[in-house]
């Protein structure tokens, strides 16, 4: 349920309300907005008429239903975009097109300076690189794990980029919040629920990856664990889901990015490098998220593609991905964006 309070609402109606949804055994959140104050109500629907007997308290406008199962994910919840605010000024959701680029993995301090500063140079606002990896297979390069985050750590001191990084379990959650700022929740985790609930206890931004086979509205319940521990800084990602189709290593399913738009107040990403495997359909991809609607990229960039430990296939070399920011910057006018 929602509860909208008046316009002029007073701070002690408003704090009266919070203090009777939590009475009532429902777990307030609460968003001020410049006019009013909104304040959702999360807890078992049955109890539906208890929170519907509010809007006779002082200061209450309404209370609306929320009837999609994700409650503060909706746009019923929220209806105007959320914007995820960085130290550093950097917002996404906003007005500008994001791109958060880099290698898989971390390999060596040489490799990583160097794509990062070639990334920087090219105009990604936000460094990426994974220090876990989750492989298909137990022989593959499983990433350098604390050695690869405090490698992260040194490069965003030398370039001032953030960081995004994944991490693969809940015992691995403090140490890799200690070195990142936005923690990226990958495919395969997308309904590791206790993982999304320890998530959700952070305050650092989430960057939460739609699974391979996880529909759009199983995507957002996903997000919904993230949210109901109170952190509402989440950022979606669709990265491509599994078809009948070989050609391409995964479909991205460019059709999801106006789907979330219209149900979710939530910025979306596209991830073009895992959506196909192949970087020679990056370039067209990103240009498509562009024209959709999406908050930006996820892109794989590595220095030597050749030598890469993981993903070497999907990786573009910095020359490329240079090419493909002053595609984006071309093209982002005509799509009422700024990159």
């Amino acid at each position: 349920m929602v509860i909208v309070m008046k316009a002029k609402a007073k701070e002690e109606e408003v704090e009266a309300v919070i203090r009777r949804v939590q009475e009532l055994g429902y777990q307030p959140h609460t968003i001020r907005g410049v006019e009013r104050v909104i304040i959702g109500a999360v807890g078992d629907e049955r109890h539906r008429a208890r929170i519907q007997a509010l809007d006779s308290m002082p200061g209450v406008d309404s209370v609306v239903p929320i009837l999609k199962p994700y409650k503060l994910a909706s746009r019923e919840f929220k209806a105007e975009d959320t914007v995820v605010h960085f130290n550093n000024g950097l917002e996404v959701g906003g007005r500008r097109f994001v791109v958060m680029a880099g290698p898989c993995s971390v390999e060596s301090m040489d490799q990583l300076r160097e794509t990062a500063r070639a990334v920087k140079e090219g105009g990604a606002s936000v460094l990426r690189g994974g220090a876990f990896k989750p492989r298909t297979s137990p022989y593959s390069f499983q990433g350098l794990e604390k050695q690869g985050l405090e490698m992260l750590a040194e490069v965003r001191k030398e370039t001032d980029l953030p960081v995004v990084t994944e991490v693969l379990n809940i015992r691995d959650l403090n140490l890799v919040a200690q070195y990142t700022d936005i923690i990226q929740i990958g495919a395969r985790n997308v309904q590791n629920f206790p993982l999304l609930r320890e998530v959700g206890e952070t305050r650092k931004p989430v960057l939460l990856k739609r699974g391979m086979m996880v529909t759009v509205e199983e995507l957002l319940m996903a997000a919904e664990y993230i949210l109901t521990g109170g952190n509402h800084d989440v950022i979606l990602c669709e990265r491509g889901i599994r078809t009948f189709e070989t050609a391409t290593r995964n479909t991205l399913d460019i059709s999801a990015i106006p789907v979330i738009k219209e149900k979710s107040h939530l910025p979306v990403l596209v991830d073009p490098s895992h959506s196909c495997g192949y970087w020679q359909y990056v370039h067209a991809l990103s240009l498509a998220a562009l024209a959709v609607g999406a908050d930006g990229l996820l892109v794989e960039v590595h220095s030597r593609p050749q030598d890469a430990l993981c993903d070497g296939g999907q990786s573009l070399k910095p020359q490329k991905f240079h090419r493909l920011m002053d595609a984006l910057r071309r093209f982002a006018p005509a799509a009422e964006r700024d990159v």
